[in-house]
């Protein structure tokens, strides 16, 4: 018979290979140790179009990229309690290649964590949605001398945003024909310009061989964790770097300071409302070039406030924030602003994340972030 500490030390495991450790406010004592959880492998085929979300990009749109996908993801079975409060999704890898079919663009090559979460699974068929975010590597970037058509992507490395509803059909016990329609989105966050970012709708079909099609799953119904109901604080700081225009190729500093009081609603959610200050150092550069000598310019530092979310997955959150300027003499953009990032625990006191600030749609700046939960 397994002794208590081999019992501990199994379940830290599981929890380590679910790709996400569980909160320590998570982790009451499970009723049944979790199977070890079953291993899916894919292989993809990707049909796109560019979609022409800017005037801008419209010369580039005349292609349809192709892309071919591997997939490796998991079955979660109950290692975590937020495994069943999510009815066992499933964790992934996608590794991604995609060929524009234009030289302008050239190639792209990706890779993405996700989630993947079912709407319905049945005896031979599982249909559910899933959600990642990684880095992308293009070939062929903006180069105003070599390549100045590629309005889409000014730098080799970008983050990617994928999401997909997925179809997944028993044809063996094993193997499985899977069909999706999707969409993959790249851009680098406006670090450096021109950055209008390309948007993939797609059509995805391919193989599924799955290790054990229905693994036991256990602990459902994990109980809440304590902190349901309970206010906190987070302090936080948060660094990143832009570039005003293709002419200037300097990269600006760009940081901020928040203070946020939150609460966690329930099993999945914590909301959020807080108070930050943002010094954006493009915007004196900007104001250098087009001021007349002698007036006085006004001030670059802005002040906000925001409501936000976090969709909370052990460690891991997905956050979205909307917030509203207060404190903003130069009006170099809306008034408003959105956050949508990933955020992780290391500990029940320190986090960090990544952030992507937005105006109206369009990107500003990828937020580093690390801060303290009090």
């Amino acid at each position: 018979m397994s002794s208590p500490c081999l019992r501990r030390w199994k379940q830290a495991v599981f929890l380590c290979l679910s790709g996400f450790g569980a909160h320590a406010q998570d982790a009451p004592a499970a009723p049944a140790e979790a199977p070890r959880m079953p291993l899916v492998v894919g292989a993809y085929a990707q049909g796109s179009i560019i979609m022409a979300h800017t005037y801008a990009i419209r010369h580039l749109v005349a292609s349809h990229p192709t892309g071919f996908e591997i997939n490796l993801q998991r079955q979660t079975t109950g290692a975590a309690p937020w495994h069943g409060w999510y009815k066992f999704p499933k964790v992934g890898l996608a590794l991604t290649y995609y060929d524009f079919h234009n030289p302008v663009l050239g190639y792209a090559f990706a890779a993405s964590p996700y989630i993947s979460k079912s709407f319905s699974r049945g005896e031979k068929h599982d249909f559910s949605f899933r959600l990642g975010t990684g880095l992308a590597y293009l070939t062929n970037p903006y180069n105003q001398e070599t390549n100045h058509k590629n309005t889409i992507a000014s730098s080799a490395l970008n983050a990617t945003l994928q999401f997909r509803f997925e179809y997944d059909y028993a044809l063996t016990p094993h193997l499985a024909l899977l069909a999706g329609l999707g969409l993959n989105h790249f851009s680098n966050g406006a670090t450096t310009k021109p950055n209008f970012g390309v948007n993939l709708p797609s059509v995805v079909l391919g193989l599924n061989y799955h290790e054990q099609r229905h693994p036991v799953q256990v602990n459902p119904y994990a109980p809440a964790p304590e902190d349901v109901g309970h206010m906190f604080y987070n302090v936080s700081t948060s660094l990143g770097f832009k570039q005003r225009t293709e002419g200037d190729k300097q990269k600006y500093l760009v940081n901020s300071v928040t203070l946020a009081v939150g609460r966690r609603m329930n099993r999945k959610s914590n909301l959020l409302l807080g108070v930050e200050g943002f010094n954006d150092r493009s915007l004196k550069a900007t104001l250098d070039d087009t001021t007349r000598a002698g007036l006085k310019q006004p001030d670059v530092k802005k002040a906000g406030v925001f409501i936000g979310h976090e969709l909370l997955f052990g460690r891991l959150a997905f956050d979205s924030h909307l917030g509203f300027y207060v404190y903003a003499p130069y009006k170099s953009s809306t008034p408003y602003y959105e956050r949508l990032g990933l955020k992780y625990h290391f500990t029940n006191l320190l986090f960090g994340a990544i952030d992507l600030k937005i105006h109206r749609g369009a990107a500003d700046v990828i937020e580093f972030k690390v801060g303290a939960k009090l």
